[in-house]
């Protein structure tokens, strides 16, 4: 459904990437622990290569490094990492995994490999042997800001909402300013229960960390509307939309909020716009049944229903047209 708020995890492997292939301190030693001053010049041109953005040349060079004559004690944990990430830039994720499982053989505590297929696993689905590596990584570093959160969003698509939060409450507790990321998914698990103050709250936090951002916008416009706070949910809708015009999923909950509070000539021209791009959209379609129905055009409306209803008849918007034209027939 395109109208589901939907928060990657992707860009967190990203700002872990960055800071294994920059060295940053909490490396101590260069990359994952290994002095950069002795780097073989092998793993040197294929880092290059990836800085560079020459992903399938660094493939080659690591191959080369990692695999050459067999030799074991070349099969570094550095090595697979940037392997993989480079299979990752490539999105041959299949393979990228296959990297990280087979580094894990020889490096089973080392946490940017449990992190890195933990991810991968998260991204396509394999929810339970993602909980199993997060798993993995936290007993080796309990706070570990990205394992928490993986963990988080783990038991968030599992609907385990409080549990879920558990998680999140740990990383607010130990960083003094956590990504507004973080905090954005902790209220969208109040709005899955239908605790909307409780997603007011927060949402609000997060908008003071980061105000630019439509999808924090939109949540913050849903616990309003849980709220009754229509004034307000339409000014967040509105805020969102000058952030993302383009996005058709942002006017579909504007004409839906001016509905829900009476302005019915005014949903009804935003709709009539949007069906002016998107002639056959079917939510579109059922709002300006809805609109002409609530301004007594009810000949009209019975027409544009049956058009929502013939778009995807078995779809929820197709099953509830399909209701209404029985009850207004």
């Amino acid at each position: 459904m395109p109208y589901r708020l939907f928060l990657s995890t992707k860009p967190l492997w990203g700002i872990v990437g960055i800071c294994v292939l920059s060295g940053c301190s909490l490396f101590q030693h260069g990359f994952l622990g290994f002095d950069p001053m002795k780097d073989r010049k092998e793993y040197v041109r294929a880092r290059d290569l990836y800085d560079q953005q020459k992903y399938q040349e660094a493939i080659g060079e690591l191959s080369t490094y990692i695999y050459k004559a067999g030799n074991v004690k070349r099969r570094e944990a550095r090595a697979y990492r940037l392997l993989g990430m480079s299979y990752e830039q490539l999105e041959q994720l299949d393979r990228a995994l296959e990297v990280y499982l087979e580094a894990l053989e020889f490096h089973p505590k080392n946490v940017p490999l449990l992190l890195a297929a933990a991810n991968l696993y998260q991204r396509t689905g394999l929810t339970n042997r993602s909980q199993e590596l997060y798993d993995r990584a936290l007993q080796q570093e309990p706070n570990n800001l990205t394992a928490l959160a993986g963990q988080a969003e783990n038991y968030r698509s599992f609907g385990f909402y409080s549990k879920a939060r558990s998680y999140y409450d740990k990383i607010f507790a130990l960083s003094t300013s956590p990504s507004p990321l973080y905090r954005a998914r902790y209220v969208s698990t109040f709005l899955n229960q239908r605790n909307y103050e409780q997603a007011f709250i927060h949402i609000t936090q997060t908008l003071a960390q980061e105000n630019d951002n439509p999808d924090y916008w939109l949540l913050s416009a849903k616990a309003a509307f849980g709220l009754k706070k229509y004034a307000q949910a339409l000014a967040d809708i509105r805020m969102a939309r000058k952030l993302a015009p383009e996005r058709e999923d942002l006017q579909l909950y504007q004409i839906i909020g001016l509905y829900q509070n009476g302005r019915y000539t005014d949903s009804l021209n935003e709709t009539k716009e949007l069906l002016s791009k998107y002639p056959n959209q079917p939510l579109g379609l059922l709002l300006l049944a809805l609109n002409e129905r609530a301004l007594g055009r009810k000949i009209s409306a019975c027409t544009h229903l049956q058009q929502a209803a013939r778009q995807d008849p078995e779809s929820f918007v197709g099953q509830v047209a399909t209701r209404l034209l029985s009850e207004w027939k």
